[in-house]
């Protein structure tokens, strides 16, 4: 038969038939009898779960009655529906008073015409999906709209157990008291980058953007702190979606320059688009890793085709960041290039709202020995802007690795130049403690021999300097520490532990056999050329009151002493083999208790 309607899915027979529609008509029942369940109720189902029309119109004139304090009764329903003009939609007067017939518990009932609602939501979920994917102009992903509809609706019907937009609004508002139980921001990078924040990193192409990025995420992934600045360690995962080649060079820079592996930092080498369902499964991916910070470089990479001078496009590639910054709870931080003038990214100016932190990075200079890397903080939404903060550059050699014409490979690091510390002035104590590390010199050593090393260099420094310096050489005990405060470097970085430690007696591997002292008379049962190690000698008695103090002194029974005055032998005689002082010599000298031409010592000689 051609005039017979064929049914559609929505048409057929409910499976459960008269049973969920009997549930609605005992919730409405109850309610008319008992007004004080309408709030239990509420808090259940909205007008849109009644699947009858009729049901959804006798709702809202028995709660419009409840709200002004009137009462439910099935007759003041009735009246209420005919000022509306309603009543006849509602099945007229006879259909409210047979639903007075149902009473019992509306709260449970209301239970059952929840289920059903959220049954009927998601088969009409499956229909909406079967008939746009069926569709000739269908294109894959294009249901992730009704997806994403279906699950908002879904979380605030979880929230607000009715699933009403207003009621969840409502229950979302907070008094005064009640913000001081909002959790702060948390930060990850200094007063830079927040955790569970969406931030971005602008310049113009070829401006360090990434290598800033790269040593955020380092510092991160490692825990040490940030050029001075307090880090908090996690997880990072880095989205390589320009530059993939280059990447590892750069990294192996850092970890050489550091002297450690850039540990807990992962890379994703290919861009993931933010328009496209894998986006979802990213989503998902960093919600179950749980990461700190998620570096996207660049945005225009994941981005494709989206008009980035429209709001509209540009605001839904923002949400879909959004989005992972809500489900990891971590620093979503985009790399994004400048226009070609000013210094804000390029594209629409919308983005900017939804970011709460943005910092600018440019460059000065033509090569690593003048480049200068600063970098402004362009926004920070809820914390005071700081001043800016530069950087020089210091190339490093990739181990192990060679351009095809023989050259090194290299790279560059970033080095804070607002927290390098001042040059040592020359001729202080401090910078003759930094050469002295620098060269490895023994601890050891004291104030006599760190005094002829001076003058081999051809160092001219004062005695008391000297003896200043070899106190603090004795208090620090550390060469690294020196050497740090030398090349401008933090006190607490880590150290190489595979590097071989400095000979014992300083100086450096086979410096002996090299550059034989053949000029100093050997030890006893030592080798040939092997230099004297006099320690200093104790105080005189014509330097009471000054020079090294008791406690830099060395009385070693080796300490060499002159055979006449019995005082410690130094200087040039000692090197030379004199065993007497100049004065006391037995020809030339003066000293009391020199030996005389008629002493029978200088008869014998």
């Amino acid at each position: 038969m051609t005039n017979v309607r064929q049914l559609q899915p929505h048409d057929q027979a409910d499976p459960h038939g008269q049973e969920h529609i009997d549930a609605e008509r005992t919730v409405l029942g109850g309610c008319m009898h008992q007004p004080r369940e309408i709030p239990i109720v509420r808090g259940i189902i909205s007008r849109a779960d009644f699947s009858q029309p009729a049901h959804e119109l006798v709702w809202d004139a028995l709660t419009h009655l409840y709200d002004k304090g009137d009462p439910t009764s099935p007759l003041a329903v009735s009246i209420e529906l005919e000022k509306r003009g309603e009543i006849k939609r509602a099945g007229g007067s006879p259909y409210i008073s047979h639903l007075a017939n149902y009473g019992g518990e509306p709260g449970y009932y209301a239970e059952k015409v929840r289920e059903r609602s959220d049954l009927r939501a998601e088969a009409d979920l499956g229909r909406r999906i079967v008939q746009y994917a069926t569709a000739p102009d269908a294109v894959p992903g294009g249901t992730t709209t009704f997806i994403d509809d279906y699950l908002k609706r879904q979380a605030e019907r979880a929230a607000g157990r009715s699933g009403d937009p207003a009621d969840a609004l409502i229950a979302e508002l907070l008094d005064a008291a009640s913000l001081d139980d909002m959790p702060t921001l948390e930060p990850l990078v200094g007063d830079l980058l927040h955790l569970d924040s969406l931030a971005r990193v602008v310049g113009p192409s070829g401006h360090m953007k990434s290598f800033m990025v790269i040593d955020f995420a380092g510092h991160v992934g490692t825990g040490m702190k940030w050029h001075g600045h307090y880090v908090r360690q996690g997880t990072v995962v880095y989205l390589v979606a320009e530059g993939a080649r280059g990447i590892r060079k750069r990294v192996r820079a850092w970890e050489k320059h550091y002297g450690l592996k850039m540990d807990n930092v992962f890379f994703l080498p290919r861009p993931v688009q933010a328009m496209s369902p894998e986006w979802d499964t990213l989503i998902e991916a960093m919600h179950r890793l749980s990461p700190a910070l998620i570096v996207i470089d660049t945005q225009a990479r994941v981005s494709v085709g989206v008009e980035e001078n429209s709001a509209k496009e540009l605001g839904l590639v923002v949400d879909r960041m959004e989005q992972l910054r809500a489900a990891t709870e971590a620093c979503v931080l985009v790399i994004h290039h400048t226009g070609h003038v000013g210094e804000h990214g390029r594209g629409s100016s919308s983005a900017k709202g939804a970011l709460q932190s943005e910092l600018h990075v440019s460059k000065k200079g033509d090569d690593a020995r003048n480049t200068i890397v600063t970098m402004k903080i362009g926004k920070q939404k809820d914390d005071e802007q700081g001043g800016d903060l530069q950087f020089g550059l210091r190339v490093v050699t990739i181990d192990g690795e060679t351009k095809a014409d023989g050259r090194p490979v290299t790279s560059v690091v970033l080095e804070s130049l607002d927290n390098r510390p001042k040059p040592l002035a020359p001729g202080t104590p401090e910078w003759l403690v930094a050469a002295l590390a620098e060269a490895r010199i023994d601890l050891a050593w004291g104030a006599p021999r760190v005094s002829k090393w001076c003058a081999e260099k051809g160092i001219q420094m004062r005695k008391d300097k000297i003896e200043e310096a070899v106190r603090i050489r004795k208090r620090k005990g550390s060469f690294d520490e020196a050497l740090d405060a030398r090349n401008g470097l933090p006190p607490n970085l880590p150290r190489d532990l595979e590097s071989p430690p400095p000979p014992k007696n300083g100086g450096t591997p086979g410096e002996v056999d090299q550059t034989r002292r053949s000029d100093i008379p050997p030890n006893a049962g030592g080798g040939t050329g092997d230099a004297p190690k006099p320690p200093p000698s104790p105080r005189s008695p014509s330097r009471e009151g000054g020079g090294v103090g008791e406690d830099d002194q060395e009385t070693t029974p080796e300490t060499p002493q002159c055979d006449i005055c019995k005082t410690p032998l130094t200087g040039y005689r000692l090197d030379r083999g004199y065993t007497t002082h100049l004065a006391c010599d037995p020809h030339t000298g003066s000293h009391p208790n020199a030996p005389t031409a008629n002493h029978p010592d200088t008869e014998e000689q």
